[in-house]
């Protein structure tokens, strides 16, 4: 009988220490997917096309710079663009949305422009990779979201 046990003994020993290995992967595992489940701050300079136009032939797109958002009319699928906005940019300092920012117009870039905005100021929202703002144009008002094109 004291055979049997010693073997057994070790037997459950070798299961005991090899169950605590696994629990130690397993548990790096979890960690390792937890740092790369971080937030990071989010990168806004680009390109970014309207995602919600009214027709394929006729959309908005934007560039956006470190400190910078032009804002263009796409008409004729593409072959003639029109100034819209040209304003401040403020980049996320961190990883928390909404992202909200006040652009400030650079009149120099937009008086001469038509169909420009002639407001001094445009709210911009980031969420959820969507950039979103107001537009109106002959008493018509509409919510534009871009997303990286």
């Amino acid at each position: 009988m004291k055979r049997l046990i010693a073997p057994m003994a070790l037997a459950a020993a070798l299961a005991l220490t090899g169950c605590s290995g696994a629990d130690t992967t397993s548990s790096s595992a979890a960690d390792s997917n937890t740092a790369e489940e971080t937030p990071h701050v989010p990168d806004l300079a680009g390109a970014w096309k309207q995602s919600n136009p009214t027709s394929e032939d006729s959309y908005q797109q934007a560039m956006i710079t470190t400190d910078t958002i032009t804002i263009e009319w796409v008409t004729d699928g593409g072959d003639t663009t029109s100034t819209y906005w040209v304003g401040t940019f403020e980049a996320p300092t961190d990883a928390s949305e909404p992202h909200t920012w006040t652009s400030q117009r650079d009149a120099a870039a937009t008086d001469s422009a038509l169909l420009a905005s002639t407001d001094d100021t445009k709210e911009f929202t980031y969420e959820g990779d969507t950039i979103s703002y107001k537009v109106s144009a002959l008493g018509t008002t509409t919510t534009v979201d871009l997303n990286r094109s």
